[in-house]
C-alpha cells in the first residue's frame, strides 16, 4: 500500500497494491498497521455506500460539525468520480484551498479526508458507486453544506449543470461560513 501526501497537509492519497493473476486481482484497502504508520490512527465506526444513477451527479460540499466531525476514507468501487476536499481549518496555510482527484473502480485510488475539510464528488459515469469509512456516525444536527459552485472556492468540476439534491441546490455560500474547525486541533 502506497500512502502519499497531497499539496494540502493532512489530506492523503492511498494507492492499494493490487495482486493479480488469471482469476482477477486482490488488494488490501485498509490496514490499521499501514495507516497508523502514515499517521492515520483513527477508529472507523461506520461504512457508507452510495450509488448515483446519472453521470454528472454531484454530492457535496458536505461537512459534519463537532462533536460528530468525521474523518473519511473514500473510494469508488464502480465507475468513476471526481472527488474533492476543501480545507476549512481556521488558521491553516491552505484555508479555502481545494484538492481534486479522479477515483475509479479501475485505478483503485482512495482519498483520506480528515476532519476540517468540506467533501464532495461528481460522478463521471452512470451507476457510480462510492464507499467510504467514517470515524463518527451521521448526526443530522451537525450536518452542513457549502455551495458546490462557490466562486470564492473556485472548483473546476468539469460540469456546470450537475444533478443535485434539494439540500445541495440551496447550500449557502462560503463567504458567510463560520468554520467550527481549527488547524492543528486534535
Amino acid at each position: 500500500m502506497n500512502i502519499e501526501k497531497t499539496p494540502i497537509e493532512g489530506l492523503l492519497m492511498i494507492a492499494p497494491k493490487r495482486h493479480g493473476d488469471a482469476r482477477g486481482w486482490f488488494c488490501e484497502v485498509y490496514s490499521r498497521t499501514a495507516f497508523s504508520a502514515a499517521g492515520i490512527d483513527f477508529e472507523f465506526v461506520q461504512d457508507n455506500h452510495s450509488m448515483s444513477g446519472a453521470s454528472g451527479t454531484l454530492r457535496g460540499l458536505h461537512y459534519q460539525r463537532p462533536p460528530f466531525a468525521q474523518d473519511k476514507l473514500v473510494r469508488c468501487t464502480r465507475g468513476v468520480i471526481y472527488d474533492v476536499a476543501v480545507d476549512v481549518r481556521q488558521g491553516s496555510p491552505s484555508y479555502g484551498k481545494w484538492f481534486g482527484v479522479e477515483l475509479s473502480a479501475e485505478n483503485g485510488l482512495q482519498l483520506f479526508v480528515p476532519v476540517g475539510f468540506l467533501h464532495g464528488f461528481m460522478t463521471r459515469s452512470e451507476g457510480a458507486e462510492v464507499q467510504y469509512k467514517v470515524t463518527a456516525p451521521y448526526a443530522a444536527e451537525c450536518d452542513g453544506a457549502i455551495a458546490w459552485d462557490d466562486p470564492d472556492i473556485g472548483i473546476d468540476w468539469g460540469n456546470t449543470l450537475p444533478v443535485l439534491s434539494a439540500k445541495d441546490a440551496i447550500a449557502p455560500r462560503f463567504s458567510g461560513f463560520q468554520s467550527p474547525f481549527t488547524y492543528g486541533a486534535t
